[in-house]
């Protein structure tokens, strides 16, 4: 689901919230994995989504769905926090959380992600080596996820978090353009 700025900034804060939860009940590894679970379920399961995300149908019967499917299943706060979610019609949300949860969980033990944007398709070993050369760059554990963008010709973009490396063909010659545009040499 695509969550825009906005979106994803309020999905940080409850992702936030509840590793917070998590750290307090001592499973913050478990508790990415029930809300990764849920986020699977709302994604994949298209009879689930259109429940949760119909205005006709009142909060109160969405977080009775929530406690009678997942009640004996996940911690009482755990579950709360999805009601909560219900009630403050965010529970599309879901995915986006999750995904921002992950990241948070991540950047607590080290591990940073960071989106690698090429020309062309990368095999597991070129991956694999982009990741290695970026953890020593930043001194973290890097996790690459490659897309491929064709405009940009050659080269490489990385984005991790609010840091963003453009070694990219079409960003070289955008800057010889505007120096030749200036006159400068």
């Amino acid at each position: 689901m695509p969550a825009g700025v906005q979106g994803e900034s309020v999905a940080r804060n409850y992702a936030e919230a509840l590793l917070t939860l998590a750290r307090t009940a001592e499973d913050p590894a478990g508790w990415g994995i029930m809300l990764r679970q849920v986020a699977t379920a709302m994604t994949t399961d298209i009879t689930l989504s259109r429940f949760l995300e119909s205005p006709r149908i009142a909060a109160d019967a969405k977080s009775a769905l929530l406690s009678k499917a997942l009640g004996d299943r996940v911690p009482r706060h755990f579950l709360r926090f999805l009601q909560q979610l219900v009630r403050n019609r965010r529970q599309m949300l879901v995915p986006v959380i999750a995904d921002e949860y992950d990241t948070l969980l991540d950047a607590s033990q080290g591990i940073v992600h960071a989106r690698v944007t090429l020309a062309r398709p990368a095999g597991d070993d070129e991956t694999a080596m982009i990741g290695q050369r970026l953890s020593k760059v930043v001194g973290r554990t890097v996790v690459p996820h490659v897309t491929v963008d064709t405009t940009i010709l050659g080269g490489v973009v990385v984005r991790m978090g609010d840091t963003v490396m453009d070694g990219s063909v079409s960003r070289r010659l955008a800057t010889l353009r505007a120096r030749m545009g200036t006159g400068r040499r």
